[in-house]
């Protein structure tokens, strides 16, 4: 008997590092999807406060009166950055831009002073950037308010439609993970069966057999989060190199609470399966094992 304990030991050892080996795959795959949509996320919201609103105002205000109401806007919600734009500055960035020299032919500056602002992502839409026009278009000074229209619109469409995209991939993925992690576990338990049942058989209670099943399937699943989460983080760091602007796209915060949520998922899944794998054969006729 002691010696079907010790077989049936060796022989599981093999089939836990088979399933910490599964789970962390699988958990890897799934911490991939994760950095996917936190990159997106980012990288939708770069390209929301990249959009500029020019507040361009009448050829006859002074620059003390565009600085009061710059300051005065400064704090709203909305903004992400603002700047103040004089006529000579906006002559001399059309110079550099187009590197021509216009004044030099027209004699003059047609250009407008302007405030430009960069709204934060949140803002970026035609409902919220329409509210936030109509209210600067009721300063005096303020002549018009400029922006891409058609590109708010454009860019919040396709943000909705890949959104929609990565939700469905993310829900499927979700179910594939728990389906497979599942499987990986009870795998890993089939060969523990016999193990089960005879610690049954001499008068073990359930929950005196499963403890130590479902404390090794935490440790295992820990073990298969940290394994994905180094592969990740080697990735990562390849990409880096490959795409140095991926840094700057970087949520850390994001990032950690994903790394966090591997572990859960690792832990919680490994768990209840590995004890549903036990409560299984513990209810299973001896000759059903084989």
């Amino acid at each position: 008997m002691a010696q079907s304990g010790k077989s049936s030991a060796k022989k599981s050892k093999p089939s836990y590092l088979y399933s910490i080996v599964g789970v962390a795959l699988v958990l890897f795959l799934l911490g991939t999807l994760g950095l996917v949509v936190i990159h997106a996320n980012k990288l939708s919201m770069y390209f929301k406060e990249s959009i500029e609103i020019q507040v361009i105002l009448r050829d006859n205000v002074k620059e003390q009166q565009a600085l009061t109401l710059r300051d005065s806007i400064s704090h709203k919600p909305y903004i992400k950055s603002i700047e103040y734009v004089s006529k000579d500055m906006a002559a001399e960035r059309f110079k550099k831009e187009f590197r021509e020299d216009f004044l030099t032919l027209l004699q003059y500056n047609p250009l407008y002073s302007s405030i430009n602002i960069r709204a934060n992502a949140r803002y970026v839409n035609n409902d919220s950037l329409k509210i936030i026009e109509n209210n600067l278009l009721q300063q005096n000074i303020v002549r018009e308010v400029s922006y891409q229209r058609s590109l708010v619109s454009k860019l919040n469409e396709n943000v909705n439609k890949i959104g929609l995209v990565i939700l469905l991939i993310s829900a499927l993925l979700c179910l594939a993970v728990i389906f497979l992690i599942d499987n990986t576990i009870r795998l890993a338990m089939f060969s523990n069966r016999f193990l089960i049942k005879t610690m049954q058989m001499v008068g073990a209670t359930r929950w005196f057999i499963a403890k130590p099943f479902d404390m090794r399937s935490i440790v295992n699943g820990a073990i298969s989060a940290v394994i994905a989460i180094a592969c990740l983080l080697g990735l990562m760091s390849a990409a880096d190199k490959v795409l140095p602007e991926l840094a700057g796209l970087r949520d850390n915060v994001m990032i950690g609470l994903l790394f966090v949520g591997m572990i859960l998922i690792g832990i919680c899944i490994s768990l209840v399966s590995t004890h549903r794998a036990v409560m299984k054969y513990l209810r299973l006729k001896l000759d059903d094992l084989y």
